[in-house]
């Protein structure tokens, strides 16, 4: 697929089938992740946790519908998969560098014909949950700084159209 097509068919997915990522298709999507361009090249200021565990996977989704005051819903949408960023960088550099590699891993489950959305809310949610971050055994010094989901999902992938009004706004200074 050409990152053309990627770019404009990648999409947040909110619908899963619950059927786990092939472990082929999740080695291509950290491939793409470890490609993501790092501020000054600090590699080792992020880690990468992924959580296929369904216990834990429902606890972080409780969590969340809990912190947002909507215990009925499901932030998590049924996917298979959860793979949490943390960085040892606090400020922008961890939050940029944390959205280059879920932006490179979303870009690549299109490829894969894998459903993917960021997760930002329930992050949130578990970094202030004690219980749920032991549980993540991060190493010392980094905390969750953003969050993917991937699975199967029934949702297509396809060609859409940018409207003139979704863009946005802009200005040139020469």
């Amino acid at each position: 697929m050409e990152l053309k097509t990627a770019l404009n068919q990648r999409k947040s997915v909110r619908s899963y089938t619950g059927e786990p990522v092939r472990e082929e298709q999740l080695a291509r999507i950290l491939t793409a992740a470890y490609e993501a361009p790092i501020g000054m090249g600090k590699y080792d200021s992020l880690h990468l946790t992924i959580i296929t565990n369904k216990e834990l996977l429902d606890a972080i989704d409780r969590n969340a519908a809990e912190f947002f005051g909507r215990p009925e819903t499901h932030p998590l949408y049924g996917a298979s998969m959860l793979i949490v960023v943390s960085s040892s960088l606090e400020g922008n550099v961890g939050s940029a560098n944390t959205a280059a590699v879920i932006q490179n891993m979303s870009l690549a489950a299109v490829e894969e014909g894998l459903g993917s959305c960021y997760i930002y809310g329930a992050t949130a949610a578990m970094a202030e949950n004690r219980e749920l971050l032991v549980k993540l055994k991060l190493p010392e010094g980094f905390f969750p700084t953003g969050s993917i989901l991937l699975g199967e999902t029934d949702e297509p992938y396809a060609a859409r159209e940018i409207p003139a009004e979704h863009r946005f706004a802009q200005n040139r200074i020469d």
